[in-house]
C-alpha cells in the first residue's frame, strides 16, 4: 500500500513566515534522476531541522523508544535534497482518522499524511504517521516495524519536496526507485 499525500493544509503550526503555500504536489522536474545518480556518495543533509512529536495513544511509549530523534532525523535527512524544516508527529488511530477525514475527506486512518507548506528556499512540511496503521501494515507485510517507519518517513519527505506517485505511472516508478535507493543507503531492504 502506498502512503497518502495531502493536498489540503491543516492550520499552520509554524510562524506566519512559513505558512502554507498553495498548489498540488507535483514531481520536481527530473530531480529524482539526478539524485539517484549521486546516491553512491549519499549523505545525510545537515540542513534538516526536525521537530519530533508523539501524540497520546495506547502503545505510544513503545513507538517513542523505537523512534529516537537522531534516527528519525537521519532517515528524513537522507531524503531531503535541500534545507528543510520538518515536523514529524506520531499519532494514534483517532487523531490519524480525524486528520484524514478533515483534509482528505476519507473516514479512516492512513499510514502517513504529508502537509507541505513550502519547497523553496527551504522545504517546510509536517509528516503525520499513524502508529497503529504503520504497525498493522508492517505485520501484514512481514517486515520489521522500524523498516516500515523508515520507508514511510523517506516517502513523506519526498512528497514534501514535490514527488507524487499519484500523477502517473512514470512518476510512481521514479519515486519508488528513489525510495529503494535511499533506503538501501540507510541499510534497509527494498520496501516493495
Amino acid at each position: 500500500m502506498r502512503p497518502a499525500s495531502v493536498n489540503r493544509r491543516p492550520p499552520p503550526k509554524r510562524p506566519a513566515a512559513a505558512s502554507p503555500q498553495g498548489g498540488r504536489l507535483q514531481r520536481p522536474g527530473g530531480a529524482g534522476s539526478a539524485v539517484a545518480l549521486e546516491l553512491a556518495g549519499a549523505a545525510i543533509n545537515p540542513g534538516v531541522e526536525l521537530d519530533l512529536q508523539f501524540g497520546v495513544f495506547a502503545g505510544a511509549a513503545r513507538h517513542r523508544a523505537l523512534l529516537p530523534r537522531a534516527k528519525v532525523r537521519r532517515w528524513v535527512g537522507m531524503a531531503a535534497q535541500r534545507p528543510a524544516e520538518i515536523a514529524v508527529r506520531i499519532v494514534g488511530e483517532a487523531e490519524g482518522r480525524a486528520l484524514n477525514a478533515q483534509y482528505r475527506r476519507k473516514d479512516y486512518a492512513t499510514n502517513v499524511l504529508t502537509f507541505d507548506y513550502a519547497r523553496e528556499p527551504v522545504v517546510s512540511a509536517d509528516l503525520v504517521l499513524c502508529a497503529p496503521v504503520v504497525e498493522r501494515e508492517a505485520r501484514e507485510q512481514g517486515k520489521p516495524l522500524v523498516a516500515h517507519y523508515a520507508h514511510l518517513l523517506v516517502h513523506g519527505a519526498l512528497h514534501a519536496q514535490g514527488y507524487d506517485h499519484e500523477t502517473g505511472e512514470r512518476e510512481a516508478l521514479e519515486m519508488e526507485a528513489l525510495e529503494i535507493l535511499l533506503l538501501g543507503a540507510l541499510g534497509f531492504p527494498n520496501p516493495y
